[in-house]
């Protein structure tokens, strides 16, 4: 071989294509414990933000503050004047300010019905609900139905028929029955179920809730006692 060309042969760089990548375990500059420390970091990173908007969005309204409107209603038939932020909810409000704690705050999401109050008669979800939205109306809370001394109907029915066991949906549930009287149900069990199927009993005292309402539904048909 002429000396000229092998002097230039061995002088020729290596192109991009002609370069072999180094053999296995040889990339030392890239550990996995490297790795695995910069991929933590970059998702901590990406993170960060959306815990922080979280955080704010998930902060509960207070009663009075900025923006704080005037709201009269009459809770239990007792005439009632607050100051709200527009944002607090019916329920907040019955248990924060007018202080009647009765009511009750389950899941907050209207899935429960532990917080069932009446306004204007009919039951609705407290939670789900803003208190601004119910200027002049009649509310009615568990409160408003009777006293020990002097319980409703359905109370003393629930009593008497041992319609709950821890007793925190207990409020809700008897609220609720009574709405349900107002309405249009079947007189089976099962219409009975469905009319209260929006209010959750964790201990599952059911039966002996559907029994309650059975009993004071038979009284009013057959006795028209006031309920």
């Amino acid at each position: 071989m002429n000396p000229k060309t092998q002097e230039s042969e061995i002088a020729k760089p290596e192109t991009a294509s002609e370069k072999k990548p180094p053999a296995f375990g040889t990339y030392s500059s890239l550990s996995r414990r490297s790795f695995l420390t910069g991929l933590g970091a970059t998702g901590i990173a990406t993170a960060s933000p959306a815990v922080a908007i979280a955080s704010v969005a998930d902060a509960p309204a207070t009663p009075t503050g900025r923006g704080a409107q005037t709201v009269h209603f009459n809770i239990n038939g007792k005439r009632q004047t607050v100051q709200l932020e527009p944002r607090v909810t019916l329920l907040d409000c019955l248990r924060e300010v007018v202080q009647l704690t009765g009511t009750k705050k389950g899941c907050d999401h209207g899935q429960c019905g532990a917080c069932t109050v009446l306004v204007n008669g009919r039951r609705i979800n407290s939670c789900l609900s803003f208190a601004v939205m119910h200027e002049g109306d009649e509310i009615t809370t568990i409160e408003g139905l009777g006293t020990p001394e002097a319980m409703h109907p359905m109370q003393a029915a629930f009593v008497e028929h041992d319609g709950y066991q821890c007793g925190y949906c207990t409020s809700g549930q008897i609220v609720s029955a009574v709405g349900m009287l107002k309405e249009s149900w079947g007189p089976a069990d099962k219409d009975v179920r469905e009319a209260m199927s929006g209010n959750i009993c964790r201990c599952g005292a059911y039966p002996n809730i559907v029994r309650a309402i059975q009993m004071v539904r038979s009284r009013v048909s057959q006795q028209g006692v006031n309920a």
